[in-house]
């Protein structure tokens, strides 16, 4: 396994552990379809809310949530669309788009929880 994919879910499991903290409901990991992937679906009192997971092992060359661009945000909410779709909940639920940025290794690390971030 590359070294990105490993670092990836090591920051997705330090995710999922601190929105458990917060008392947030995880729903789905790693949610594909055709369209493209959700970190994680998580659900904030009546609020669904799509996740995206960022993890550096530094800011060296600049905060994860950087590596956000145009065409991610456009799949993942494309991803999202087709979710709420298939699962008859378009329109029926109020929905959020969140970043987790973790920078750090898995001995010491900061989680910056940044909500509504597009």
């Amino acid at each position: 396994m590359e070294f990105n994919k490993i670092t990836g879910n090591i920051g997705e499991k330090l995710a999922c552990k601190y929105l458990s903290e917060q008392k947030i409901n995880i729903i789905k990991t790693n949610f594909r379809n055709k369209i493209g992937e959700i970190d994680i679906i998580a659900k904030e009192g009546e609020t669904l809310l799509f996740i995206e997971v960022k993890t550096r092992g530094s800011a060296k060359f600049g905060l994860p949530r950087e590596a956000i661009n145009y065409k991610k945000i456009n799949k993942i909410k494309n991803t999202a669309i087709s979710y709420l779709k298939y699962n008859h909940l378009l329109d029926k639920v109020s929905i959020r788009f969140d970043c987790i940025e973790i920078i750090g290794d898995i001995n010491d690390y900061q989680i910056n929880y940044l909500k509504n971030i597009f």
